[in-house]
Formats: structure tokens, C-alpha cells, sequence
């Protein structure tokens, strides 16, 4: 079997993302206005407990990453049941958390696709990820993962943040391979 990967490459226009939020609204990437950028989180899913560690890691940050302009989303593939379970029993208000992200949006992202094992994992779900896009809707930083053990550090990302923007540091990694 053959299957379409495509890679986002900071510096160039991020793929599009509609999706609905678990409070009812729609959710466009090219409707968002953030000051600095908006950050996209891509999570397993409800079965995963790393990701609720790292959503909860990303929560306590959230006020933070707002006070320096990154308006954060949270998305999977899960459904819109299992993405409200996660939000409540992970205990991530205010975060806005996104659902039923298709296969062809994560590849889209670039993100890995996986398989689930056990009566808890959806058939399919989608690798963790971590996007800022600018306010023109170009890509400034991609970083997936292949697995749920290794994701980008977010307390160095707030830390850094404030220079990030400050010194208006140029997207890197913005030649294809």
C-alpha cells in the first residue's frame, strides 16, 4: 500500500484546518487574528496518558502562552464524545479542544498515523504535534512525533517565546529535504 505523505514547511502558507469545538462553535485556522501566532497541539486521543500529562503540562502554561500573544488549540482525531471526556476529565478549561480531525487533515499537518491496540484506542488516531502558525498564515515551527514519548518541550517554548517574537527570529528548517 502507497500512501500521500506531505510535510509542512515553515515559511511557506500552513495547510488549512476546520474543525469543531467541543462547545459547539466551528473552528478556522484562517479566521484566527493572534497577535504573535496561533499554536495547534495535535494529541493522540482520550486512551493516551501521556497526552493528558502534556495537555495538562500545556494548561498550566495556557495564561502564559496568552499574555504573549499564541492563542492555543487543542486537536485529534477523536470524536466529539471523546474529545469532551478528555477536556473534563483532564481537567484542561479554559483551553479550546478541537475533534473528529480527518485523516487527510493530519496527513495534511504531516502528521504520523496510527493503528489503535485495545478496546479504549479509536481504529485510527493521529501522532502527537506541535505547529506555530503566524498571523499571515504562514508556518513558523512544526514538530511531529511517531509515537507518544517524545514531544517539544513547553516550558523551554513559553520561556523563549518573549525572544522569539522580540527579535523576530526567522522560521527555521524551511528547505525540503
Amino acid at each position: 500500500m502507497t500512501e500521500t505523505v506531505s510535510m509542512p514547511l515553515p515559511g511557506r502558507p500552513a495547510p488549512a484546518l476546520d474543525l469543531d469545538l467541543i462547545i459547539g462553535a466551528k473552528w478556522s485556522l484562517a479566521e484566527q487574528s493572534p497577535e504573535a501566532f496561533t499554536m495547534i497541539v495535535a494529541y493522540r486521543g482520550l486512551h493516551c496518558p501521556i497526552c493528558k500529562e502534556y495537555l495538562t503540562d500545556l494548561r498550566d502554561l495556557y495564561d502564559d502562552f496568552l499574555a504573549k500573544g499564541v492563542e492555543v488549540v487543542t486537536v485529534s482525531m477523536d470524536d466529539a464524545d471523546r474529545a469532551k471526556a478528555a477536556h473534563g476529565d483532564w481537567g484542561l478549561d479554559p483551553m479550546p479542544m478541537a475533534h473528529d480531525m480527518t485523516e487527510d487533515q493530519a496527513r495534511a499537518w504531516g502528521l504520523f498515523l496510527s493503528e489503535g491496540q485495545g478496546d479504549d484506542a479509536p481504529e485510527v488516531f493521529s501522532e502527537p504535534g506541535l505547529f506555530l502558525v503566524k498571523p499571515d498564515g504562514t508556518l513558523y515551527l512544526a514538530e511531529m512525533a511517531s509515537g507518544p514519548f517524545v514531544r517539544p518541550d513547553l516550558k523551554l517554548l513559553a520561556s523563549k517565546m518573549g525572544f522569539i517574537i522580540e527579535k523576530d527570529y526567522p522560521a527555521q528548517g524551511t528547505r525540503a529535504a
